[in-house]
């Protein structure tokens, strides 16, 4: 099954991410508030992907998926910043993220980036879905 690392300074972005990641069939392993919990974090649970907000205290997004990169150079990271200027995506990717998702966080992009990165082993639900779920999600 493949599971996700989230990784937001914001409580309320997570909890967005979660449910969304939820409603695809997909498994949140842990989450984390900080680059460095980040890094850590990918250390226990190898996930199959991981969420990296770019702005939080401490290390940044892009220092930490620099430093999950060194450790597995096939991480599946994809960036989700507010901040979406052509130079920061650039230096997202540079930093390894195999996506850019600029905030606010829309579900059909958060899905279609997933299902790019990881495939086949993703649920796909999108026949089933109710369109209350969606934006109760997105609210």
């Amino acid at each position: 099954m493949n599971s996700i690392l989230i990784v937001d300074d914001t409580a309320f972005t997570r909890r967005v991410l979660r449910n969304i990641f939820e409603t695809l069939g997909l498994h949140v392993v842990a989450e984390a508030a900080s680059g460095e919990e980040a890094v850590r974090n990918y250390c226990l649970y190898k996930p199959s992907l991981v969420t990296m907000d770019i702005t939080m205290p401490g290390m940044n997004g892009l220092t930490a998926s620099r430093k999950i990169m060194e450790l597995d150079k096939d991480a599946k990271i994809i960036i989700c910043s507010a901040v979406s200027r052509n130079d920061t995506v650039i230096k997202a990717i540079q930093a390894g993220a195999r996506d850019f998702i600029a905030k606010p966080l829309q579900l059909e992009r958060i899905e279609w980036a997933v299902q790019k990165l990881l495939g086949a082993g993703v649920d796909d639900r999108c026949g089933d879905r109710q369109e209350k779920q969606i934006a109760e999600v997105l609210a």
